[in-house]
């Protein structure tokens, strides 16, 4: 089944984000500087990670039930596997150094933004982020929150999108960008669909498995679409894509990428578009990165 959204929240929220963020980036004078520096980020607000030891499961659970006891009631606590832990009381982050550098770079942002947002440090003096508040499953608002100024942060505002503006339309494209802004491909694919000026949308699927008599399937993590993808197509509910799906002859089997490749793309008015689909793997998910052929501005060989 496809996650909810995990960042979707009211405009004057949004706008009180945007500012706490710009804030940050200003104060840290980060604007332009490639890849986003997390670091710096972190120095300017006064902020520093715990030593790798402290997320050692003994001691965690350890520092928890000692802050739990210290913080009566503010404690949020968590109930599966913890990414990272902000401990406003001490300045002081707690990050899960067994994920990848690209993904801690999105956690350090997300519990910055638990710092640099007054309501947040008013209402809790310790947070404490799991798969599922971090998860698109949650409601939580303040997690909301703290994802949207991860993600203002870490891609410069729209100096993302200005970037991709200027590139290919292609899956390569994001994969780069990744690279260039520190992001896991992941999220920078999310960010790549979400602020593209042209059509296009981004399936994020679980990893490739096989039935027993219906072969190759893949379920359906969540789906990204343009703004102007979402007015000429509309939202995409696919579950899983199969084999015998429009999408299943890109399925990623046994290689990382797929060449881009036609399909064809029912719109809201009933008329079937002509697209482009292309598909990478990272290996926790498969990537594919749909677009109408009329959307290109540059030559694509399809096959």
């Amino acid at each position: 089944m496809a996650k909810a959204d995990d960042s979707n929240i009211d405009p004057e929220a949004l706008r009180a984000v945007h500012i706490a963020a710009r804030h940050a980036l200003d104060r840290a004078s980060a604007w332009g500087v490639y890849p986003t520096p997390t670091p710096v980020i972190l120095k300017a607000a006064n902020l520093r990670i715990a030593p790798a030891s402290a997320f050692d499961p003994l001691r965690l659970m350890e520092y928890l039930v000692g802050k739990a006891e210290a913080a009566a009631g503010a404690l949020k606590s968590a109930i599966s596997k913890v990414f990272g832990i902000f401990d406003a009381g001490e300045d002081t982050i707690h990050i899960d150094d067994t994920v990848s550098a690209s993904k801690q770079n999105f956690l350090k942002l997300h519990e910055v933004g638990h710092h640099e947002l007054p309501t947040h440090r008013k209402l809790f003096r310790f947070f404490q982020d799991c798969e599922k508040t971090l998860d698109p499953e949650t409601s939580d608002l303040f997690e909301r929150e703290a994802n949207n100024f991860a993600r203002f942060v870490l891609f410069q505002g729209n100096g993302y999108a200005a970037l991709a503006r200027d590139c290919k339309l292609e899956i390569k494209t994001p994969i780069k960008l990744a690279k260039k802004f520190g992001s896991s491909v992941y999220a920078s694919c999310r960010e790549f669909a979400r602020t593209h000026s042209r059509p296009c949308v981004v399936y994020v699927l679980e990893p490739i498995i096989y039935c027993k008599g219906a072969g190759a399937r893949a379920e359906v993590r969540r789906i990204e679409a343009s703004p102007s993808f979402l007015e000429q197509f509309g939202r995409p509910s696919e579950q899983v894509i199969t084999l015998d799906h429009s999408l299943g002859r890109v399925l990623p089997i046994g290689r990382k990428m797929t060449r881009p490749t036609t399909v064809s793309i029912t719109d809201r008015n009933g008329q079937a578009h002509e697209c482009v689909a292309e598909a990478f793997d990272t290996t926790f998910n498969v990537l594919i990165l749909v677009y109408p052929v009329k959307a290109l501005t540059r030559s694509v060989v399809i096959f």
